[in-house]
């Protein structure tokens, strides 16, 4: 069976900006202004966000590190999510707002 891309898959990403997917390192990222806040592959489904959610999320059972290669270094800034957070509609948007938010607050700062 044939995967849908992950932009019709959660279409559910509310922004005032236009959200753009495209390919990297043999995922789909999802971009908000040219800067990745969501990321997909076989390691699953991984959000970018500040150091504080970041702490707090590790601190749950599932939740691990992002890396795109077995062998690859660890993206610091990233959560993988595990599947019980991402059926959790309500939490998975809220942790996708605050990844926008997160992302598009940091290119302001530029």
């Amino acid at each position: 069976m044939k995967k849908k891309p992950f932009k019709y898959t959660c279409p559910e990403f509310r922004s005032a900006h236009k959200i753009d997917f495209k390919n990297v390192f043999g995922a789909t990222a999802g971009y908000i202004l040219g800067r990745i806040f969501i990321s997909c592959g076989k390691f699953g489904v991984a959000l970018k966000l500040p150091e504080k959610a970041l702490e707090e999320l590790f601190k749950e059972n599932g939740v691990k590190h992002l890396k795109y290669f077995t062998k690859g270094h660890i993206k610091k800034e990233y959560a993988v999510i595990p599947k019980r957070i991402l059926q959790n509609k309500s939490r998975f948007q809220k942790l996708a707002d605050k990844s926008m938010q997160f992302v598009l607050l940091k290119d302001s700062q530029k």
